[in-house]
């Protein structure tokens, strides 16, 4: 509420119906893109209703990839979206999960806090959830002094989930506490077409909006998914069936890619609808989506290929990548080629697939020749491992551009040492904890009993050792850079000395020295490795360095990007591809197709592939 001079904060809460992976996460990013290009300074908050603390132990199969933030937060890929998107800084608090609040509320129980109270749902955890949001949508995320104007508040789930409902409740208590003309609610349904009936089917959003509507929840406005725009009459069976005005119901229909998703809602007015329900109208100017608009265009009108060859052992799930192939896209549009990803999955390469099923192994290999540059993304875990190892092998030996990030940076050291060294039992100790040639250690602050938040995680400092390396130089030749890390092995800093003077280069170290942190091929066309995840740091327009030159050197134009000035204020292609000082370079979701070329909500904004920009 207003206290003196002070300005109220004004909400904007998104919740879905009828189905998950509708893209509330886009929808989310795309309405606080639209506010911020009315100069509206927007934060976000992400409520995951699931019991884990944070997303860190959950499996990529499960969850998606799981998102770094700068301090450390290991959260869902949704604050990837909001980043993105607006190019901010969010910490860990703005992802609340049931086991945050929980353990939270216990912590209070156990202190006496509650002063022998019984603790219950209502009213100590929706208390709990309400002062989590107040807290953290002040704090300011955009680099500037003083809260934000408006905060985005995305409910992950489904109305009607179980797990949702002391959330939904404690967010009707919340648009009482801030009063009206400071909440507004806009809900993401379905809006299916049955092939056997051939017309937009408005019931199962009726019964979304009536089960909100029960739980104490009334939409402002209505964002309908659909394959197609949903035409006059549906919007006002909508309007009269789900007691929403007619001009607050917005067509999110599938497009080419999604950051053309914002000036969907702009079109038809979604802004207004927003800021006529907070009372925001006298206070903004007409938003300005310009260079935004101008980018997604230029995306669509992408022709020549590049082909990158994504190995990992998520294939099956490109979520679970999605920063890294957020970062692809990013320096593709800047080299204006069209981005497609070819999926390898790292045990088909291997030579035990060769023998049990060959027909697999010839196609994991043709489509590894097939591709103009290599990434082996980070991971965990055995299994692929040594498939990773002959990628890097066969990328290093045929001078195929290589960025290999974490685990990918790791296996590029082995296969080094195995075949450049001679020491053919070369490992790391998380594969082989009696290897005789330990390439990769245990980091010493790490834990081995404990998975969740034991590894070096967040932003770490990167000093370069070598100045005149592809690396130094796409990074605009600083002394140092800012990246985030997330990992518990590292390079053995006693097999470095070997390594360098068989060839492999270290141009990258932390503060002491012993931590290294990039590692290059002089006499390769591209093959660099990194300790850190660059990919958490790409936007569009501004792409991570790493991921420019990879591209760059994979459709050759790596040479005469070095060339340029890449320091402060330089540009490749009409974007900035350097940065002052230490941060290095600076849409989850299913609008669109990439063949990426850019894809949609689990086949609805996606086409043949489904890969998401």
């Amino acid at each position: 509420m207003q206290k003196g001079n002070k300005k109220p904060m004004k909400y904007v809460v998104v919740s879905g119906g009828v189905v998950s992976g509708l893209g509330k996460g886009v929808t989310a990013s795309s309405i606080g893109l639209l506010l911020h290009a009315c100069n509206l300074r927007v934060t976000f908050i992400k409520i995951d209703p699931y019991l884990n603390t944070d997303a860190g132990t959950m499996s990529p199969f499960e969850h998606g990839e799981v998102y770094v933030l700068e301090d450390g937060g290991e959260v869902d890929l949704d604050l990837g979206n909001y980043e993105r998107f607006l190019d901010i800084k969010l910490t860990r608090d703005n992802n609340i999960t049931t086991g945050k609040i929980y353990q939270s509320v216990i912590d209070k129980e156990r202190r006496g806090d509650y002063l022998g109270s019984t603790v219950q749902v209502v009213p100590h955890i929706t208390d709990a959830i309400q002062d989590w949001i107040e807290r953290v949508a002040a704090i300011p995320v955009d680099g500037k002094e003083g809260p934000p104007d408006v905060c985005v508040i995305e409910l992950g789930g489904t109305i009607g989930d179980i797990e949702s409902m002391p959330f939904i409740e404690a967010l009707g208590q919340f648009s009482y506490r801030v009063g009206a003309g400071n909440f507004c609610l806009i809900h993401v349904s379905l809006v299916p077409v049955l092939n056997v009936v051939g017309e937009p089917k408005t019931k199962p959003t009726q019964h979304s909006v009536r089960g909100l509507r029960s739980l104490g929840l009334t939409p402002n406005i209505l964002a309908c998914r659909s394959t197609t725009e949903l035409d006059m009459n549906v919007k006002e069976k909508l309007s009269r069936f789900c007691h929403v005005p007619l001009e607050n119901i917005v067509s999110l229909y599938d497009v080419s890619n999604i950051w053309h998703i914002p000036s969907l809602l702009r079109d038809q007015k979604a802004h207004e609808a927003i800021l006529k329900t907070l009372n925001l109208q006298s206070e903004v100017r007409k938003p300005n989506l310009k260079e935004w608009t101008a980018m997604a265009k230029r995306c669509d009108m992408l022709q020549e290929p590049v082909r990158v060859a994504m190995v990992g052992k998520y294939t099956d799930l490109s979520d679970s990548y999605l920063s890294v192939l957020k970062a692809l896209l990013h320096a593709s549009v800047v080299c204006r080629r069209k981005l497609v990803i070819i999926w390898v999955l790292a045990t088909d390469l291997e030579d035990a697939t060769a023998i049990e099923n060959p027909d697999v192994h010839r196609a994991a290999w043709n489509s590894l020749k097939a591709a103009d540059a290599v990434v082996v993304p980070g991971g965990f875990g055995d299994r692929g491992v040594e498939g990773k190892i002959i990628a890097a092998k066969y990328a290093r030996e045929n001078n195929v551009p290589y960025l290999g990030i974490c685990l990918g940076m790791q296996i590029a050291v082995i296969e080094y040492a195995r075949s450049v060294l001679g020491l053919k039992n070369a490992n790391s100790t998380e594969f082989d904890p009696d290897t005789k040639h330990p390439c990769v250690i245990f980091m010493p602050e790490g834990s081995k009993t404990h998975m969740g938040g034991t590894m070096r995680v967040g932003s770490r400092r990167t000093y370069f050792h070598v100045t005149d390396c592809k690396s130094a130089q796409l990074y605009g030749n600083q002394t140092f850079i800012d990246e985030r890390h997330r990992h518990r092995y590292e390079v053995n800093p006693d097999m470095v000395p070997q390594l360098e003077e068989a060839g492999l280069s270290f141009t990258g170290k932390d503060e002491s020295g012993q931590r290294m942190q990039i590692i290059e091929l002089q006499s390769h066309p591209y093959f660099v490795g990194v300790q850190f995840h660059p990919e958490f740091k790409s936007r569009p327009g501004k792409p991570s360095a790493l991921f420019l030159g990879l591209i760059a050197a994979a459709s050759g134009q790596l040479d005469a990007l070095l060339k340029k000035s890449v320091g402060v204020g330089a540009k490749a292609n009409g974007y900035a591809i350097g940065s002052k000082g230490v941060s290095g370079l600076s849409p989850h979701y299913r609008y669109s197709n990439v063949n990426v070329a850019v894809g949609s909500f689990d086949g609805m904004y996606k086409n043949s592939n489904g890969l998401h920009v």
